[in-house]
């Protein structure tokens, strides 16, 4: 299982984000683990400046806007 936590404050971008990345996990088949961080000391721990931010297992793996579908399938590869 994939652990994504996406960063940012809580704004639709961020929830788009999250909902988008749950969906296509759940098309490709793929177990994953959402959660949304919106603690600025945590978002700023990581070096992100531009939110909704990806995290996967821990890396840092997208930073600034709404990622694009084919992004998504290529970070849950």
């Amino acid at each position: 299982m994939k652990n994504i936590k996406v960063l940012g404050s809580g704004c639709n971008k961020c929830s788009k984000t999250a909902e988008i990345i749950e969906e296509i996990a759940h098309e490709l088949n793929i177990a994953v683990s959402v959660t949304k961080e919106t603690s600025a000391e945590v978002i700023m721990d990581y070096g992100v400046m531009s939110t909704p931010a990806v995290v996967i297992d821990e890396q840092l793996v997208h930073s600034g806007s709404i990622p694009h579908r084919d992004q998504i399938v290529a970070m849950l590869s």
